[in-house]
């Protein structure tokens, strides 16, 4: 062999370990390199996700020493607001109903999103509440019609479990064939009302939800009733069973029918819908969550990767332990403008 085939070969191998090296590269997950600068990321959620969330930052944080993850929690509505109302930036959004993103944000505050974990609807309680002994799933809402009972939900225009809850307490007339239970429960102590036409009913929930008596109470979140509940000032309250399980409450398991989880029932659900002061007119369907990196972003690499570390199989055991069962893998809609960190963990 001689001297200038020897130096063609050695070039012929170099390329090949330089190119195989390089498509190894190309198609391993991407990660942003640790900050070397310490960096605020702001994330807005879903009061519901507050636990969960506090657990994903604890493992992220121990990741990036340099990142201080700033949870931010309120209704899912509030949190979209205060973006594209309020001019606010965030590094991440989570919304308790996912189809917020794209009917709020898309396209001139979002690309994308990512759906990835759900829940379903329980009426919470603790073992003082009145008529704790006797309350189950066939007759809860005859124990929140008696008169020393207090029961209390979020605000519907500031929180999904809060214009979930008028769903679920119409959709029960229809279950439990009794068409004065919306009546009783919501109207008669509030401002909020329901008209049907042709099978499909619709809810109205104005600006002044004006509660009328003891009887009910409303707030912006769902999580605040919680320590009402705790406390005593409520009898039970309308929530998330995640919730209900992350602080230790008793809660009823509501029919599938009504409790908006089971996919089956989506037509179901699709019969109710209510108007909120957004001019949304939101329809009753499944619990799923949603997340993005907003446009106005000032950390949208480390953004991404937080997110990466609420949907890889860390994070999914996560949710899975707090009560929210996460979508495995998770699901993205418009998959081209994914960042390229989270392509390895959804389907489209």
């Amino acid at each position: 062999m001689n001297r200038t085939t020897s130096i063609l070969i050695a070039v012929v191998i170099v390329v090949v370990v330089v190119v195989g090296g390089v498509a190894a590269y190309m198609s391993m997950p991407t990660t942003p390199s640790t900050p070397t600068e310490k960096v605020a990321l702001k994330v807005f959620h879903a009061g519901s996700l507050a636990i969960p969330l506090e657990a994903v930052k604890e493992n992220f944080e121990a990741a990036y020493p340099n990142v201080e993850v700033q949870l931010e929690p309120a209704g899912s509505v509030a949190c979209v607001q205060k973006i594209t109302e309020l001019g606010k930036e965030a590094d991440v959004l989570a919304s308790a109903d996912y189809t917020l993103i794209p009917s709020m944000m898309m396209p001139e505050y979002a690309d994308w999103y990512v759906i990835f974990a759900k829940n379903k609807m329980v009426l919470a309680y603790t073992e003082n509440s009145a008529y704790a002994e006797e309350i189950n799933a066939d007759n809860w809402y005859d124990i929140l019609r008696k008169e020393d009972v207090k029961f209390g939900f979020s605000d519907p225009n500031m929180d999904p479990c809060g214009y979930r809850t008028p769903m679920v307490i119409q959709l029960a007339e229809l279950k439990y064939n009794d068409d004065k239970i919306f009546d009783d429960l919501v109207e008669a102590n509030s401002a909020i009302t329901s008209t049907e036409e042709e099978g499909i009913y619709q809810i109205t929930a104005p600006e002044d939800l004006n509660p009328q008596t003891e009887q009910l109470t409303i707030r912006t979140k769902s999580v605040e009733l919680v320590a009402m509940l705790q406390q005593g000032g409520l009898d039970y309250a309308f929530e998330y069973s995640s919730v209900a399980k992350q602080n230790d409450l008793k809660y009823v398991e509501l029919p599938a029918a009504i409790d908006l989880s089971d996919v089956e029932y989506t037509d179901t659900y699709n019969r109710v819908k209510i108007l909120l002061t957004t001019g949304k007119n939101q329809v009753g369907t499944p619990i799923v969550y949603g997340v993005t990196v907003p446009k106005n972003a000032l950390n949208a690499e480390v953004g991404a990767t937080f997110i990466k570390y609420m949907i890889d199989d860390s994070g999914q055991k996560i949710f899975e332990d707090m009560g929210q069962p996460p979508i495995s893998p998770a699901k993205a809609d418009n998959v081209d403008m994914l960042p390229e960190t989270l392509k390895p963990y959804v389907t489209g």
